[in-house]
């Protein structure tokens, strides 16, 4: 996987979009990585300056998300990292079962697009509002299996 890491001038619009999707306008201490596939990797900046040419190292840093038609879908852990700070683009739900298995939601408020996924103080992942629901995306290994 060959990843970029972006300069200040390239983050700007990852920054625009947490500010226009979520209200989050805060910077993040982090490096930003962008994969072939624009899915976003963040990593502490001092990683780099280890010398890579000697380590056998696959990939860097955690998965934060993707940029898709002009928005940005978070990972579960980067809705971890801005959701204490998100003003806008969260949707609350009363039980994280039917999210956390792997099911769509309904929804029938205002929020458009993607949106963070929030049961008390925790946030649960990213989803999209299409028709009246909440387009669930988390992964098949992450989700919880409920024997009934």
């Amino acid at each position: 996987m060959k990843l970029t890491i972006l300069n200040t001038r390239e983050q700007k619009p990852i920054y625009s979009l947490l500010k226009s999707q979520f209200g989050f306008s805060k910077k993040l201490e982090y490096a930003f990585l962008l994969s072939e596939k624009e899915k976003i990797y963040i990593a502490n900046k001092e990683v780099f300056e280890i010398d890579m040419k000697k380590l056998n190292v696959s990939s860097v840093g955690m998965y934060f998300g993707e940029l898709r038609n002009d928005e940005l879908r978070l990972s579960i852990e980067g809705s971890q990292l801005i959701g204490s700070e998100a003003l806008k683009g969260v949707v609350e739900v009363d039980d994280p079962t039917g999210w956390m298995s792997g099911l769509d939601i309904p929804y029938d408020g205002s929020e458009k697009g993607f949106v963070l996924i929030k049961h008390g103080d925790d946030y649960l992942g990213c989803g999209k509002v299409v028709d009246g629901k909440v387009l669930n995306y988390v992964g098949k290994v992450r989700r919880i299996h409920i024997s009934s």
